[in-house]
């Protein structure tokens, strides 16, 4: 990270003295292991809650995932850092969920060596072998990319229950993926299920969703049902700048900032893509049964 911003400064992108003050921050994260904040933006699904309530008029339904922090990828971890970016993102709602909250090791939202340290420790439990072998067993000080398998291995690890669900190829015309946005409509749709007339706009309890396709990763934050049927995904791209993710806040930028994050099918044309999905609280049983099956 911090040779990352040294190239920074050597193009004329950062100026010394911010060099010297990130490097500063970045050696407290690194010996407390939480997050410095400087990535993080919140207030962001209140934010969207609003904005749907008194405008979308051409959505008839709208879910929203719970409460999730925006965490964007720093000078350090550019190019890199999108999976340990969209698992703060999930750790931010989790955090916040009281079914989950107790099985968290603290409750700030940790660092990418904290992370690194967590799918470590995974790995010497005993969890995804495969990949543990494949990395050599060590990501901490490394710039190596993370996926899905990681991120379920690490929150297997918490004792949480997670699902991957894998979409291998395109069902749509034009190599788009109709069944990948039926499945999020359905995931974000179980709190309302049993409402004779559920609510137009809804905010549930339910984590976002770690969505990964080759070469990045991003974070479904809820989902549009528009008049004529078509649904259009909210996602979350560690891509984006605290910048461009605090005109959500506003009601002067939102509704404008809100194109950036709405995906249509058309959006998402990539051959395979897979979800992490939290399904809840792992009994011991289930724990061990996980860990058994890993070496299956």
């Amino acid at each position: 990270m911090e040779r990352s911003m040294e190239t920074a400064v050597a193009k004329g992108l950062m100026a010394p003295a911010e060099f010297h003050s990130r490097r500063a921050d970045m050696m407290e994260s690194l010996a407390t292991g939480l997050d410095d904040g400087r990535t993080q933006t919140q207030g962001l699904l209140r934010a969207l809650y609003e904005y749907y309530q008194r405008e979308a008029a051409d959505c008839v339904h709208v879910c929203l995932c719970a409460d999730t922090d925006h965490f964007c990828s720093s000078e350090g971890d550019r190019g890199w850092g999108c999976g340990y970016r969209n698992f703060q993102m999930l750790l931010s709602a989790i955090n916040r969920t009281e079914a989950f909250a107790h099985l968290l090791p603290e409750k700030a939202v940790p660092s990418i060596p904290r992370v690194q340290s967590m799918i470590e420790t995974a790995w010497k439990e005993g969890l995804d072998p495969q990949g543990a072998l494949h990395f050599n067993r060590r990501l901490q000080g490394t710039r190596a990319w993370i996926g899905a398998t990681e991120i379920y291995a690490v929150l297997t690890s918490l004792g949480i229950s997670a699902r991957i669900i894998d979409f291998h190829q395109p069902t749509g015309a034009g190599g788009t993926h109709p069944r990948l946005f039926e499945w999020v409509k359905q995931y974000f749709s179980q709190a309302s299920r049993g409402s004779r007339l559920p609510p137009r706009v809804i905010q549930t309890s339910q984590p976002p969703l770690y969505l990964q396709h080759q070469g990045h990763s991003r974070s479904i934050v809820g989902v549009e049902q528009r008049r004529n049927g078509s649904l259009c995904l909210l996602l979350f791209d560690p891509g984006c700048s605290p910048a461009d993710a605090r005109k959500l806040l506003s009601t002067d930028t939102i509704a404008t900032a809100i194109r950036q994050i709405r995906k249509f099918p058309r959006s998402l044309k990539h051959k395979q893509y897979q979800l992490v999905a939290l399904q809840g609280v792992l009994s011991p049983q289930d724990k061990q049964s996980r860990y058994f099956e890993a070496w299956q």
